[in-house]
């Protein structure tokens, strides 16, 4: 599936989702903190932002131990299904973009480089995402509930993401905004793009930053793939 590409430049990009291609963790927010409260709890702010990049199981299994509950297989799962209908019903409506999110999308689809939606959220909640985000974007999509437990910061849904487009991890560039989602490409292999959103990534081996997504295009990405490599 992977399209040509220059010589030196990247074959793919991987994109994450929340905080990067739309502000939806402010979404998640609203849903956290009410889980807490039906948790018979608080979740502060701090608390909060170790959250970001979390899949569903370790996000409801840190709101119990937060809240001062067991953390059994089947509070975690009643948790999460609340936190889950919760999202839903914010995901229902459309969700605001990062700056420059959609042009950046659309400039790299037009450029001819293959892209994967790789994200920690579930299948049933992406799907909602994707009517604002744009299905037509992404060659692929792997969400949080495909990669057998292996959530980020593990490689494996990036490794994912690049065995299904048929391209060689190094030759990817991810996009992301956390250090979870971080760690996770680069153990892939990937180089990544760091756009911070709402925490911040430490600078490492096989990462560029950037302030936004504003003015990202394909010729861009090539030139930040080469650079960074």
């Amino acid at each position: 599936m992977t399209r040509p590409s220059t010589e030196d430049g990247p074959a793919a990009v991987l994109w994450d989702m929340d905080g990067t291609l739309v502000d939806s963790e402010k979404l998640w927010d609203v849903a956290l903190y009410e889980a807490a409260d039906w948790l018979g709890g608080t979740l502060s702010e701090e608390q909060r932002l170790t959250l970001v990049g979390s899949n569903m199981d370790a996000t409801a299994r840190y709101l119990l131990e937060v809240t001062g509950h067991d953390t059994t297989p089947e509070r975690v799962a009643d948790t999460g299904s609340w936190i889950r209908d919760r999202t839903a019903d914010l995901f229902g409506d459309a969700l605001p973009w990062r700056p420059g999110a959609r042009e950046a999308l659309a400039a790299v689809r037009a450029g001819g480089l293959a892209s994967a939606l790789v994200t920690s959220t579930e299948r049933s909640l992406t799907e909602l995402a994707l009517n604002t985000i744009g299905r037509e974007f992404f060659d692929v999509t792997v969400c949080g509930d495909e990669v057998d437990g292996r959530n980020k910061p593990d490689p494996e849904p990036y490794l994912r993401a690049a065995r299904l487009l048929g391209a060689d991890p190094a030759r990817c560039l991810a996009v992301e905004d956390s250090k979870p989602g971080t760690e996770s490409a680069v153990a892939a292999g990937c180089l990544v793009l760091v756009v911070p959103n709402d925490v911040p990534v430490e600078a490492g081996a096989r990462r560029v930053f950037r302030g936004s997504l504003v003015g990202l295009d394909a010729p861009a990405l090539h030139a930040l793939f080469v650079t960074g490599r």
